[in-house]
């Protein structure tokens, strides 16, 4: 006899030493009520499958519980959280950070699914422990009923499998404890063997308990090893509407993980699902849906949510890309079927995190049916509309999409219902984006929703902070808006969130603070409270974002700081420290430290300061760069440092001349105005005029002098001038 044939005798004598010999007598089995009884159960299923034949049974008891290994909970619980995917909306878990670690998220995501056609198994997540009970453990009397109904699935015949199937459904099977006790027991090799029969209620039964089991993470695991996916995919071809929808929607539980999204994939699951939404294109009004149309938009609906899961993955975008799904779902945002929308909403929220989706968006006009569905009463299809113009309005003209439909108004008025915080972040994620934009910020400015971010940045989760600090940070690039954060009292805040840990918060953070610097009484409060030390100390940031938004932030300070020269030197080390960010491998941290760099050196003691730190050779070093945002400040560094000792001629010695003429040839007039400013002030040495003429500047320069920028104009005719004036002193000298 195997391991649960001896667990089953067991029970059935534990069982009968228990029980009265006349409740024995009374009570009979399902196996003797078969003959008497088939007929009739099976027709009461036939005409409604899914309601309640049988009590329901009690909850597991506090001895099921207790005999669970802690320790094996735990890592069930670890692998509920690493199936969610940090950046992804689950359908009623929360809303993760929109700032961007999404950005991280999905790259790297994009890399695995790439290498992942050539890599084996092991490379996924770890398999969480399997929970198989010992014979002896209290277990509560569902797991011993289900096991029961197990033995009539693998040995009864038709009438007796679809009995026992229905008896199965009615068990709660959202309980850990029902579930484990179908696998445990092999129910689900039972189950998976059941879809690749003739018999459609034999089918239909089974996937509507694979359906509910399969949110269970082991049980979803051991779906997919079991080879479940395959068929439920085959069964997507089938004419029944029942069994495509239980078929998809299984597919929608179990594909929430890398090698079951793959599996979908590669056995053609992708187009067969992306046919299923193509069901529901004339069935978009209730007022004309017949049943067979609602079966129709129902098909579509399941169709869309397997999608939704399937579309973690590249692969899988591109596969529903190729397969002509983006007109399929555009089509569907048509109808006014809200339990429909909210899997398509979130299909393309997932898919325009790619730049071909977001061509394909604005093309199949997308964004509209976006706005218009803003305005809905549902809470869940409200977030995700906005997480999706979140994906989208990296571009800008989906940014003025968004303006031109009305899409403003309703996002700035849902800033006022903060209970949700899942959709609250979504909401933000998404004035953020559209906010890069300077008409729809004076759109926001009009709506009040600066002041409404203003109050958002006290209590609030990260995930919302990180985007309401995004939108702050891009409003006050304009005058107005600074005024107006310092008015409603948003600079304390801000400096506030200078001392958090999340990388994409504090990018945001420093970002906004910078901007509010600009402004000399917002200036004045942030130095007041301790907002520059702070900005500074985040120059020893592991992260090389935040290093490079803390540099930026600080130029505005320095500039406007009252008596910037002595708060600089005031920071002990500060001076030493930005200097060796010199060294970085990374371009924009480069690009605004020598930014800083300019900003510091206007001050002499702090110049001689950095000389004697080591800033000339280190400058130096980074002039052979093609970057033309590094060219521009890295110019302005050295035009400033040339004004101390002998800096010039230390810039000659160490070959930072040559490729500075070679900035010239740039496209970008800001690179020509720092560098004909570095090159005016370069050439006050004589050596370095003759490397200038050399190298061919004067011809670059003279071209210059009629430059509409004046400053442009000075410094290349200065530099000229400059060179000409040693160049007649040699000759003077020649002849004399």
């Amino acid at each position: 006899m195997s391991k649960q044939d001896v667990r089953f005798s067991e029970e059935l004598k534990k069982e009968k030493e228990l029980e009265e010999a006349p409740k024995k007598e009374e009570e009979p089995t399902l196996q003797k009520a078969l003959p008497a009884s088939g007929k009739s159960v099976l027709e009461k299923n036939q005409i409604n499958f899914g309601k309640s034949q049988m009590t329901k049974r009690l909850e597991p008891s506090l001895n099921w519980k207790a005999t669970v290994d802690f320790k094996d909970h735990k890592n069930v619980l670890r692998e509920s959280q690493e199936e969610r995917h940090g950046g992804r909306l689950e359908r009623s878990g929360p809303l993760v950070s929109a700032g961007r670690a999404q950005l991280v998220r999905k790259s790297a995501e994009k890399i695995e699914e790439i290498i992942s056609e050539s890599s084996s198994e092991s490379e996924e997540d770890e398999e969480p422990p399997d929970h198989r009970q010992e014979a002896n453990a209290d277990l509560p009397s569902e797991y011993w009923q289900i096991q029961k109904l197990v033995k009539y699935l693998k040995g009864g015949n038709q009438t007796a499998t679809v009995i026992a199937l229905c008896s199965m459904k009615d068990f709660n099977l959202a309980q850990e404890t029902c579930q484990l006790a179908i696998r445990d027991v092999g129910g689900l090799e039972v189950l998976i063997n059941l879809l690749d029969t003739d018999e459609v209620k034999c089918k239909i039964g089974s996937l509507k308990i694979l359906k509910e089991i399969s949110h269970n993470p082991q049980i979803r695991r051991n779906i997919v090893d079991l080879g479940g996916l395959p068929i439920m995919v085959n069964i997507l071809d089938s004419p029944h509407k029942s069994l495509k929808c239980l078929a998809a929607e299984t597919i929608a539980n179990v594909a929430k993980f890398r090698r079951a999204r793959r599996a979908v994939r590669r056995h053609g699951g992708i187009t067969k699902l992306v046919a299923l939404l193509d069901c529901a294109q004339n069935s978009q009004e209730p007022a004309q849906s017949s049943l067979y149309d609602a079966r129709d938009v129902e098909v579509a609906r399941c169709g869309a949510l397997a999608l939704w899961s399937c579309s973690e993955s590249y692969a899988n975008k591109e596969a529903i890309r190729k397969a002509g799904g983006i007109p399929l779902l555009a089509g569907l945002l048509k109808t006014s079927h809200e339990n429909m929308l909210i899997p398509v909403v979130g299909t393309l929220q997932e898919c325009a995190s790619e730049e071909n989706y977001r061509a394909a968006i604005k093309a199949e006009r997308i964004i509209e049916n976006l706005v218009k569905n803003l305005n809905s009463e549902n809470e869940q299809l409200q977030e995700h509309c906005a997480m999706a113009i979140y994906q989208c309005a990296e571009d800008k003209e989906t940014r003025d999409l968004v303006r031109l439909h009305g899409g403003l108004k309703p996002l700035a008025s849902l800033l006022n219902n903060t209970d949700n915080k899942e959709r609250l972040a979504a909401v933000t994620g998404a004035i953020w984006k559209c906010s890069i934009s300077k008409e729809n910020v004076t759109k926001f400015r009009e709506y009040k929703a600066i002041e409404t971010l203003v109050g958002l940045l006290t209590d609030q989760p990260e995930e919302v902070l990180v985007n309401v600090v995004g939108a702050l940070g891009e409003c006050c690039q304009e005058y107005e808006n600074r005024v107006l954060v310092r008015k409603c009292g948003g600079i304390q805040p801000l400096v506030n969130l200078l001392v958090g840990i999340n990388q994409t918060l504090l990018v945001n953070v420093t970002k906004a603070v910078g901007a509010c610097a600009a402004e000399p009484e917002s200036m004045a409060i942030i130095d007041r409270l301790d907002g520059v030390r702070l900005l500074w100390s985040l120059l020893k940031n592991p992260h090389p974002d935040v290093k490079a938004s803390a540099a930026w932030a600080l130029c505005p300070c320095i500039q406007n700081a009252k008596d910037a020269g002595e708060m600089v030197r005031s920071f002990v080390g500060g001076l030493e420290l930005v200097v060796n960010l010199l060294k970085s491998d990374n371009k924009e941290v480069l690009a605004s430290v020598c930014a800083a760099i300019t900003n510091i050196a206007k001050d002499q003691e702090n110049l001689a300061v950095i000389t004697d730190h080591g800033v000339v050779p280190l400058l130096s070093k980074l002039a052979n760069t093609n970057n033309d945002k590094l060219r521009r400040h890295l110019a302005e560094a050295i035009s400033r440092c040339c004004m101390w000792g002998r800096n010039r001629v230390a810039f000659g010695e160490y070959k930072a001349v040559a490729p500075l003429v070679r900035y010239l040839k740039s496209n970008d007039p800001n690179v020509h105005r720092a560098t004909a400013q570095a090159l005016y002030q370069l050439s006050e040495d004589a050596d370095n005029c003759i490397t200038m003429h050399e190298n061919g500047a004067v011809k670059l320069l003279l071209d210059m002098v009629g430059s509409p920028d004046q400053d442009l104009q000075e410094a290349a005719a200065g530099c000229i001038s400059n060179i000409r004036r040693l160049a007649l002193a040699t000759e003077k000298a020649r002849y004399t």
